[in-house]
């Protein structure tokens, strides 16, 4: 009999956040699939348990996926980890759920704290229809085609950035919608906690001077 592929949320921030089911997968299962065993280690050691960690992100899942698969279909079960939030969601474990589906194999979800969600609600912007857009490419021009399909994007739309990023992607939104709302919330659930509303050229602005830190989201108003 196979064994199942568990989609677990870890806290985004704040330790504190962690579920009584979280904490009881991660003590059930054979092994842990983490993006980086590093952070997942100091979770493990904040929850008081050992247990066997391989690696899976991004530039090893053609390699590593294979080998979680096999365990699986050999009867082991193993939890699917990010560094933060939910496993699958703008994150390459969305290839490996695909991978069991295709081969039959069981795959159970453990919700967690969502970093998109989060900051939507938080925003106070329009929460009714929405679009998550993740991480925007390196690539100045590949971003630059990705903003220009949301053009006449009437829903509230959401972003990921990094800090040595923000500072370009805003004014690669400026360029693309003009001078629309944006609520630009970062830490979320950490000491630094903040959530600031701008116009995209007040914010653009703002950031002249400010250096940004921490790890964002961008809620963006649509298209009116």
């Amino acid at each position: 009999m196979s064994g199942t592929l568990y989609l677990v949320g870890t806290p985004i921030g704040n330790l504190s956040d962690i579920s009584d089911r979280c904490r009881a997968v991660l003590e059930a299962v054979d092994f842990i699939a983490a993006e980086d065993t590093r952070v997942t280690l100091k979770l493990l050691n904040h929850l008081g348990l050992k247990k066997p960690l391989v690696s899976y992100y991004e530039h090893n899942r053609a390699a590593s996926g294979p080998k979680i698969l096999a365990r699986l279909q050999a009867g082991e079960s193993c939890a699917l980890v990010t560094d933060a939030g939910m496993p699958a969601i703008s994150d390459p474990g969305e290839d490996l759920v695909r991978l069991c589906h295709e081969r039959g194999l069981s795959v159970a979800v453990v919700p967690g704290p969502t970093a998109f969600a989060s900051a939507l609600a938080l925003s106070g912007m329009p929460a009714g229809r929405f679009c998550f857009e993740g991480f925007l490419s390196m690539n100045r021009q590949s971003r630059r085609a990705h903003l220009a399909s949301l053009k006449t994007e009437t829903r509230t739309m959401l972003f990921y950035e990094a800090p040595h990023k923000l500072k370009a992607t805003l004014l690669d939104l400026f360029d693309t919608f003009g001078d629309r709302e944006i609520a630009i919330v970062r830490e979320l659930t950490k000491i630094h906690e903040e959530v600031l509303h701008f116009t995209l050229k007040d914010a653009i602005a703002y950031y002249e001077t400010t250096v940004p830190r921490g790890e964002f989201v961008l809620v963006l108003a649509g298209c009116a």
